[in-house]
């Protein structure tokens, strides 16, 4: 849309849209190299998918790995990406997140509140490919005190309800792992953050629930808001973005809806669009990933519909990996807004993941995006598998959680609540009871439930392999007294849970190059005009590489659209 200069309602140097991680890192960036920046923010909380995220982001090479004594370099980090991501991103994109994703981590522990500790027991996705690490290139947030937030806290999109324990604090990765996994001292460690929320008294004597200690993507949502805040870099929430506005070539601004209201608000340099991916808009759901879909599988943030796809579009921006998601196999809880994510439950031992045939069609502990493939292409050789159903026995019930049902010796069946029972979680003492109840062919299952148990006796899946690599065996259990941390016997009672074609959100978006600048469909820049995170096509491309492949490209690439942005006159 064309449009008369002096007719601004507001004027800035660099308009950033959305504010998730990558959008927090921008504005700083922006900011802090001279910018007049602005942050509009549609819903009425900040954060985005970061927030309520892991918030480990993934960055080759880093000054935090060095620390640690690891070996990696900047030549692996690109072999191990380009191995993986093949000629479906171009190097110079590749290389330039090799290259920037760790001065970003350093200008972060330099300049702002945000600090990450390397992961170096963490491995990478992809064990046996070219530069892969056994760990560290996986940084987890430190934790950061919610008070320095002042009422600026209350704004902060809450942590997703599957990271949270009791409903009310978090933990560190690590620390998760260590009490998840009963390891030495995890009772100690327990009771240390247990005691920490429950004698923040000023906090409590306001009535508030919430932990003041943030960790994982409140940590790093907190943390940044709090940067911008010691810069003065306005957040206006309620301002959903409705269009772009052109000049000749250039994007100069754009128009919003504050408050009821429409503005026009001028962006001198440029404009960021970090907004997030499409996963919470249906009809784009239908329109481009691979059907059945729907938007309640996802655990994606509310706001995310693919408003600045939609606007991007307009301009004739070119866009890639529409049919594609950061997937991961979900339940969905009755009550719960967001989907969960089965990251942990699947790679338990004790577990099978069935068909509407009730025949198995992956490594339940593979990468979660390799397990929702498997679903799609079993699904599109024509076999219902979306959804499809998790299989577990009366030993995994007694010892694992399973979404919001705790471990049966801290929460037994009877204290189950009733409305999850044949609606989330479904129990029967027979196998072809539960086959009946549930709808799938009881004789296959029987099968796959004795292949299943043979597996655990012999540690060795000679199907798919089931904990055979590191990061297979990352989330197993070391304890169950059987030779594969990944498979234990599966038998009665037995349990079964409906597992959706979920993700944590979308890939597809609007093509950027190596400074995150857009490209129309000739492969020409719309000058002025920047995409980072979900709202661009994603730098990792139809792969996974480890934990935090989301976050970290995302504030690359915000670093690296900020320091482009300011090189214009």
């Amino acid at each position: 849309m064309s449009a008369e200069t002096q007719n601004w309602d507001h004027s800035v140097d660099v308009i950033v849209v959305g504010s998730g991680g990558g959008a927090m890192v921008a504005a700083i960036r922006a900011k802090d190299l001279g910018a007049n920046t602005l942050m509009v923010e549609k819903t009425d909380k900040y954060g985005g998918n970061t927030a309520m995220s892991g918030g480990v982001i993934w960055i080759p090479n880093t000054h935090l790995m060095k620390e640690k004594g690891l070996n990696d370099s900047d030549e692996k980090g690109f072999a191990y990406l380009k191995h993986l991501i093949g000629d479906a991103v171009p190097d110079e994109r590749i290389q330039a997140y090799v290259d920037k994703g760790k001065e970003m981590v350093k200008w972060l522990h330099d300049k702002t509140a945000l600090r990450f500790e390397s992961l170096d027991i963490y491995p990478d996705y992809y064990p046996g490919a070219p530069g892969y690490m056994e760990g560290g290139r996986s940084h987890d947030p430190k934790a950061f005190n919610a008070a320095q937030l002042g009422d600026e806290f209350e704004n902060l999109r809450g942590q997703h309800p599957q990271t949270l324990i009791f409903n009310i604090f978090t933990m560190e990765t690590m620390e998760f792992r260590t009490v998840f996994k009963k390891e030495k001292g995890w009772t100690l460690l327990f009771s240390r953050v247990f005691f920490q929320w429950l004698f923040d008294l000023g906090y409590r004597l306001k009535g508030k629930k919430r932990s003041r200690r943030l960790t994982l993507g409140n940590s790093v949502s907190g943390s940044l808001r709090k940067s911008m805040m010691d810069r003065d870099i306005p957040l206006w929430l309620n301002c959903g973005m409705k269009e772009l506005i052109r000049e000749g070539d250039r994007v100069v601004g754009v128009i919003a809806e504050k408050d009821g209201k429409e503005i026009r608000i001028q962006a001198k340099k440029g404009v960021i669009l970090g907004a997030g991916g499409f996963e919470k808009n249906q009809q784009m759901r239908e329109q481009y990933l691979p059907n059945p879909t729907h938007t309640s599988w996802t655990a994606g943030s509310p706001g995310n519909t693919g408003d600045a796809h939609r606007v991007g579009m307009a301009l004739g921006a070119d866009v890639k990996f529409m049919d594609d998601a950061w997937w991961g196999p979900t339940v969905v809880v009755p009550g719960e807004e967001q989907a969960r994510m089965m990251i942990v439950e699947k790679s338990l031992p004790g577990c099978v993941f069935v068909d509407s045939k009730s025949k198995r069609y992956t490594d339940e502990a593979a990468p979660y995006i390799t397990v929702v493939h498997d679903m799609y292409k079993r699904e599109k050789e024509g076999t219902e598998c979306v959804p499809s159903w998790m299989i577990f026995g009366a030993d995994y019930r007694h010892k694992y959680p399973c979404g919001p049902v705790f471990p049966g010796e801290m929460m037994k069946d009877k204290q189950v609540p009733k409305e999850l029972w044949d609606s989330y979680i479904y129990k029967a003492e027979t196998l072809d009871e539960l086959s009946k109840k549930i709808g799938i062919d009881s004789n296959n299952l029987k099968t796959t439930i004795a292949n299943m148990n043979e597996y655990a006796k012999t540690g060795k899946d000679l199907e798919y392999d089931k904990g055979g690599n590191e990061y297979d065996r990352f989330y197993g259990d070391d304890q169950t007294g059987y030779p594969n941390p990944c498979l234990m016997p599966i038998t009665a009672p037995y349990y079964a849970v409906k597992v959706h074609a979920g993700e944590l959100g979308t890939k597809g978006g609007l093509v950027a190059d190596e400074k995150a600048r857009v490209l129309d469909k000739d492969g020409k820049l719309i000058e002025g005009l920047y995409a980072i995170g979900n709202t661009s096509a994603a730098m990792m491309g139809p792969t996974y590489a480890g934990a935090g492949s989301t976050i970290g490209p995302s504030m690359t690439f915000g670093y690296i659209a900020a320091e482009d942005v300011m090189t214009v006159k």
